[in-house]
């Protein structure tokens, strides 16, 4: 398969795209699906690269669709309206229609608790699920301070022109390639006045040169080490955070992963080692339970060719 990264590919959106989004999905929810539905599909047959990255995951899982082409095409055509579902959800969220009551599982009582002690933490998220929902948050929480790390250089610009159109106001974002000794100073400050740092831990940047080969879903893949060497850089609690679409409501799982505030700099490679192989455990479990959640649309188990 094509070496091409991650970053090249993209999700195919604009900012003026997803805008029109939002403005579109205040028409209704069937006006924007009858709107989504055929550009999902006409993205699932114009893009050969996602659609061999759909087909090469679902085997993995599920090696006998080898031997059955039509359930294959079937099966990651599914995957490409899963992620159109994705779309619709995280356009909703952005517009403020989802409820807190639409959360559901542990992971909500956990999080409240986790809020109420008033110590904030670093977040580990990945691209499983839609953890836009998770903006019903702040309809619990109005205190709530989320600074989301990001690998895009209009994060900041898309946020701005994102609360303009819906009128709410939306997490901090922070674009990765711009983290500083300042900046990290401010990530540690937010983090002791109770606010909370989130980061993608399953894609390495464009500019990654930092990352290991990880056990998952039977093959190695690229991680990048980035989030882990922050973690210990932050001294905090560390959680991970999910939330996948269940019939007509959201599943939220919310854990305590680690705590760096008192590593020792000797322990740290170890630490970083053991940490990111135990994550990479964990997404591979969620994502053996929801698979058509999962959201990689590009060569994931491809190997860089330099570390």
């Amino acid at each position: 398969m094509s070496r091409q990264h991650w970053a090249s590919i993209g999700e195919r959106g604009t900012l003026t795209g997803m805008l029109l989004m939002v403005h579109l999905r205040r028409l209704g929810e069937w006006p924007f699906r009858l709107v989504l539905g055929p550009v999902i599909l006409w993205y699932y047959l114009s893009h050969g690269l996602a659609r061999q990255a759909s087909r090469d995951f679902l085997a993995r899982l599920d090696p006998a669709l080898r031997r059955r082409p039509i359930a294959w095409r079937l099966r990651s055509l599914r995957h490409f309206f899963s992620f159109g579902q994705a779309l619709m959800d995280k356009v909703a969220a952005w517009n403020g229609k989802h409820a807190p009551e639409a959360l559901n599982g542990t992971g909500v009582d956990n999080f409240r608790q986790t809020f109420a002690n008033g110590r904030g933490g670093l977040v580990l998220v990945s691209h499983h699920g839609n953890l836009d929902v998770v903006n019903a948050f702040s309809e619990q929480h109005a205190n709530l301070q989320l600074t989301v790390l990001m690998h895009t250089r209009n994060a900041r610009k898309f946020n701005e022109l994102l609360e303009r159109a819906t009128g709410r106001r939306q997490p901090d974002i922070m674009d990765v390639s711009e983290l500083s000794p300042a900046s990290a100073q401010q990530l540690d400050q937010r983090i002791r006045d109770g606010g909370f740092v989130v980061i993608a831990a399953d894609r390495i940047a464009p500019s990654e040169q930092r990352y290991r080969l990880l056990k998952f879903l039977g093959a190695e893949a690229a991680f990048p080490e980035g989030p882990f060497m922050l973690a210990t850089l932050l001294r905090c609690p560390i959680y991970t955070l999910s939330c996948v679409r269940e019939h007509q409501g959201f599943t939220v799982a919310f854990e305590k992963f680690d705590d760096t505030s008192s590593l020792a700099r000797a322990e740290r490679g170890n630490w970083i080692a053991q940490a990111m192989q135990r994550h990479a455990d964990l997404l591979a479990d969620q994502v053996q339970r929801y698979p058509l959640q999962w959201f990689n649309f590009y060569p994931f188990w491809h190997v860089p060719e330099a570390n």
